[in-house]
This record gives structure tokens, C-alpha cells and sequence, in this order.
């Protein structure tokens, strides 16, 4: 049983606006087993966390993953995913739909919200900055 840190940023630049997501997956003791950072298109800064996550937890279940604890800046998001708070966004719908359809892949996911100043999430947010100014956003 592999378990794993899973950490993410989605973010746009105005919102909506130009879009990218930031992952991090790190084994129990917080060593990077992977990262990822992508540019998503013009979206808000809702949808760009939770492709971000998306992308976490497809990129955890590709590296053998069963158990994780997932990290965001976005406390709205860690609530929502953790059922601390409803969902009420209907173009939120679907992407949490998805989320929970992955979740299936692992034995456990645990959701929590860190702050921006945390160390890991810097590191993800600056891939969501890396992708943006490559694809000259």
C-alpha cells in the first residue's frame, strides 16, 4: 500500500482569464515523487482548483498511489471535497463529479487546506506561474 502527499494550485490571471494548474505528488516523508504544471485555457480560479486537482489525483493513481492526503490553498474546495460544505456552483458539477469518479482509485483521500505561505504550495503555485508565462499569459 503506497501512500502519498498530493499538493495543487489552480489559478487564473484575471478570472476568468488565462489559466494553469500546479501539482506536486510526494511520498510520506514530503520527498517529490512527481510534479506537473499545465495551462488549462481561459477559465475562473474555481475550475482551475479543481483541474488541478483532477490532474493530482489522476497523476497519484498513474504512480501506484492507494492512500492520499490532498493539500490546496483553496479552503472552499478542501471543504467542498471533504462534504464540509455543499456545492451550490452548477459549473462546478461536473468537475467535482469527476473528482469523486477518481477518488474510486484509492483506498483513501483525505482533503486539507493549507495556507498560500506553506512551503509545498509555493512550490505548485509557482508551476501555475511557470506554465502561465510559457504560454505567454
Amino acid at each position: 500500500m503506497k501512500k502519498a502527499k498530493i499538493y495543487s494550485d489552480g489559478g487564473a490571471r484575471g478570472n476568468p482569464g488565462p489559466a494553469a494548474v500546479g501539482v506536486l505528488v510526494c511520498d510520506e516523508k514530503d520527498h517529490k515523487l512527481a510534479d506537473h504544471g499545465e495551462t488549462i485555457g481561459e477559465t475562473t480560479n474555481n475550475v482551475a482548483e479543481y483541474t488541478a486537482v483532477i490532474r493530482g489525483l489522476t497523476l497519484a493513481a498513474e504512480l501506484g498511489i492507494s492512500e492520499a492526503d490532498y493539500f490546496l490553498d483553496s479552503e472552499l474546495v478542501a471543504r467542498q471535497l471533504s462534504g464540509i460544505y455543499k456545492l451550490k456552483a452548477e459549473h462546478l458539477k461536473t468537475l467535482f463529479a469527476e473528482v469523486k469518479s477518481l477518488e474510486k482509485k484509492f483506498k483513501r483521500v483525505s482533503y486539507f487546506h493549507l495556507p498560500r505561505e506553506h512551503a509545498k504550495i509555493k512550490h505548485v503555485d509557482k508551476l501555475v506561474n511557470i506554465a502561465l508565462n510559457r504560454a505567454g499569459h
